[in-house]
This record gives structure tokens, sequence and C-alpha cells, in this order.
């Protein structure tokens, strides 16, 4: 079990880790970009940002500087939205210790190279990390795991070792964590789930009823899996946890931002305006654009992921995306 862990990025993910590994008696810091901000968390000990309502514990610690964060650490979390990982971890590569296993918690696929979060940290690093890069995805909202909700997750590696060892560090009684060797698989399910959240809030918003939201996730999880299982992933992966388990959790939770994205647009909004009234990163409408792109690259037919494109990158209207989707040919399920 790991014993002092860096946690890069001070968001409602990496803060919450950050809690749970110091009610384990685990040393963890947590690093942020914006040196104020992270003082802020630390005076107020609340991060009211992305974690507004929770206590943080005096143990947690906070450190602003590039170097001594890694310091002494035997565990790195990457807590870094997608579209801004390049950006951190180009900053922080100096000062990453060889050895350091890296677990990867943000969920995306990078717009301009197609990346995974771990491809990124791999390309960037350049120290042959493959083995030492472990993803921990599934359905994971902070709010509920600051409330101590019973909740599960994954992590995977394919280092299985590694995994178990990620595994014994964070598990504790409300929070259970399974392990999984499908490291593809479990990064493209949390990153194109975000994109079908966004069309479940759209649905929410326009009033169109349970039925088609019960239509949206089944056939949302069909398309996902096809273009995973094209890149390679294993199909059983999309049927766990960290598939169908965390699509439908942000398909349905008030508090997921993707998935409120959407329902603002579902009830009028304009997408600039639906992004403004959303105060962190709407991952999935970025993500949005790089899926489409793998879709055509691996020839993957991807109707819903195309309409959420269409209504968010080139303005066509929700009404008119939802008739064009009940228009198509008809086919065996």
């Amino acid at each position: 079990m790991f014993k002092n862990i860096s946690i890069i990025g001070d968001g409602g993910m990496g803060t919450v880790l950050g809690l749970l590994l110091c009610e384990k008696g685990i040393t963890a810091r947590i690093w942020g970009h914006d040196r104020e901000q992270l003082s802020q968390i630390e005076q107020d000990r609340e991060n009211k940002k992305f974690l507004s309502g929770y206590s943080l514990p005096e143990e947690l610690g906070f450190e602003p500087d590039d170097r001594r964060i890694m310091s002494g650490a035997d565990l790195i979390v990457s807590a870094v939205p997608c579209q801004f990982t390049r950006r951190v971890w180009n900053r922080l590569k100096g000062h990453v210790p060889e050895a350091v296993p890296i677990v990867s918690v943000t969920k995306g696929v990078e717009n301009d190279t197609l990346l995974r979060p771990t491809q990124i940290l791999a390309e960037i690093l350049r120290s042959g990390r493959d083995d030492k890069l472990v993803v921990l995805s599934g359905p994971t909202i902070a709010d509920e795991l600051a409330r101590r909700l019973p909740a599960t997750a994954c992590v995977a590696s394919r280092d299985r070792e590694l995994s178990k060892q990620v595994q014994r560090t964070l598990n504790v009684p409300w929070f259970r964590v399974y392990t999984n060797t499908d490291i593809v698989g479990v990064e493209l399910a949390g990153a194109m789930k975000n994109v079908i959240a966004i069309a479940a809030g759209i649905i929410d918003g326009t009033g169109a009823g349970d039925n088609a939201k019960a239509a949206l996730l089944t056939r949302g999880l069909a398309e996902i899996t096809r273009l995973g299982t094209a890149m390679g992933a294993r199909a059983q992966t999309f049927s766990g946890l960290t598939g169908l388990g965390d699509l439908v959790t942000t398909c349905i939770s008030p508090t997921g931002r993707n998935r409120a994205f959407g329902e603002r647009i579902g009830k009028g909004l304009t997408v600039e305006q639906a992004r403004d009234a959303t105060e962190s990163v709407v991952e999935g409408a970025a993500t949005c654009k790089s899926v489409v792109a793998l879709a055509e690259r691996f020839d993957v037919e991807m109707p819903i992921t195309d309409a959420i494109y269409e209504v968010l990158f080139e303005d066509k209207p929700v009404q008119r995306a939802i008739a064009d989707l009940m228009r198509r040919q008809l086919k065996a399920e």
C-alpha cells in the first residue's frame, strides 16, 4: 500500500481523494496550477468552488511548488481535466521521479491528438512508463464520495500487481475498488459516457420522457461499445462499472455537470449560455469532437454522438436532432 501520495489537480475528484486518503492515515498533498486558489482552499479547509460544503481534514496538505509536490511521493494522482493535461504535465515533467507510478482519474480524449489521458502522460514523460500508468474510473460523483455514500470504482493497469497495490490503497469501507487490465476500455468508457450524458440532459430539458431516456442509454452504450472494441478494448468492459455503471450515474445524477449542461440546452439556452452557466469544465463537449473524429477514423457509426456534435458545434436545433434520430432507417437491434 502506498503511503505518500501527491495529487495533481485541486478539482472535486482530486479533493475528495485527498479526503479519503487522509482518513486511512495516508499522507496526501494537493497541487493546483493557481497558487492563490490553492491557498484559499487550505485557509478555508473547504474547496468552495468544486466541493462546497465539506470540511477538509487538517492532515490534508497543499503544495503549490512544482518541485516540492513531487518530493517524497511514492504514488502520483493526475486529476487534471483532459484538455489541460498536456499543459500541466509539460510544466511538471522535469520534477517527476521515474520510478513513481501515476494514477489518472481524468476522463476525456484530447482534441488535437485523439490521445487518451494515459497516452498523453506516456508521451510527455517519455521514460517507458506504460507499465507504471494506472486508470481509476467508475460511477464516482465527488459529492457522494464526500458524503461517504457507498460507491465503487475500478483501477486498470497493464501491471496486475500495481493495480492491486492501488486497489488496497484506495479501498475504504464506503468505497469498494475493483481491478481490471483493460486500460483502453476503461479510459474510453469514462470519456464517451460524458457525451451521452449531455444527450440525457437534453432529453430531461425538453421533457422527452423516461422512454426516450432509456432508449438513449441503451443505444448510447451500444455505440460506445462499437467504437471501443474497434479500438482494441474488450466488449465486457462496457457492461461493467466503468461502462454501464458510470453511464447510468452520469445520465441520472442531478449534480452531474455534463447532464446539467445538456439540460440547459434542452430548456432553450444557447450552447454558449449553457456553458457560461456551468462553473466547471464540461468534458463531454470537448470529448464529443474527439469521439466524432475517432469514429470517422475507425469507420464506426455513432448517430447519437453525431447528433450531439451537430447541436453543439453546428447550431442544429434540438428538436430537429431528435426527429432525425427517430427517422433513421429501420434495422435490427
